[in-house]
């Protein structure tokens, strides 16, 4: 078995992101096998037992994970020109506070806050923004296992074959598609749910079996469901929530 730098294992075993683990490492933070390791770049086995102290267990507590009902018109991730980032729509302002003893905004909880998966821009729906790099892995690491539901509003003539294709049989980019669910919600609108999140995916692949996607809106990441959100509001995934 050959040995692989500590952080990668941390990043891989879903304790934080790489850049979290470099932090942590400097700072002695971290212990392999019971023993502190204070140096970067140190590699070990990736059957050794790694662990934090309650220093970081008590930082990792501290990052906060958000949850936004992006309008159309705003990207997910970095800003374009004349488009605002959906993060902008992060503020005292716009969150929905359901109960009177919810976490109230704090403007430190915008340091770091990135989003974890995209939504294009004429897409509207749940995304997650979150400062912990474990949650950023969980949801968009390669391996993650997350499932994603959408909602899809479509224009044109779908075949029994084409509804097949739609749930398995599809390469986008040279490179077959995962299975897929995909089934009538109503008579314009179809229910998809993915473990992959390709750009534009669901678009291209109505494009081919000749169907025009006409709006789209995600409404479940895991177990976290959009619900009753508005769009435009925003609220903090709570402590008893998991994705």
């Amino acid at each position: 078995m050959e040995k692989i730098r500590l952080s990668k294992v941390m990043s891989e075993q879903g304790i934080c992101s790489r850049r979290e683990a470099d932090r942590y490492i400097e700072r002695g933070w971290v212990f392999v096998d019971g023993e502190r390791v204070s140096e970067l770049g140190v590699k070990i086995y990736p059957t050794q037992k790694v662990k934090l102290n309650q220093a970081a267990q008590i930082q990792q507590r501290s990052y906060v994970t958000i949850l936004l009902n992006k309008p159309i018109g705003y990207v997910s991730g970095q800003p374009e020109k004349g488009y605002q980032p959906a993060v902008s729509l992060i503020n005292r302002e716009s969150q929905f506070l359901s109960h009177p003893l919810q976490q109230r905004f704090n403007p430190v909880h915008l340091q770091g806050l990135a989003p974890a998966g995209r939504l294009d821009i004429d897409s509207q729906g749940l995304i997650v923004l979150t400062q912990a790099g474990h949650i950023a892995r969980q949801l968009i690491g390669a391996d993650s296992k997350i499932k994603k539901e959408y909602l899809v509003r479509v224009e044109g003539s779908l075949t029994g074959e084409g509804l097949a294709l739609l749930n398995y049989g599809l390469s986008l980019d040279g490179k077959m598609l995962k299975h897929a669910q995909v089934s009538w919600q109503n008579q314009d609108q179809l229910r998809f749910v993915l473990n992959e999140g390709k750009k534009r995916q669901i678009r291209r692949m109505c494009e081919l079996v000749n169907l025009k996607v006409l709006g789209l809106k995600r409404v479940r990441i895991g177990k976290i469901k959009l619900a009753d959100l508005p769009e435009g509001k925003w609220r903090y995934l709570q402590a008893s929530e998991a994705f």
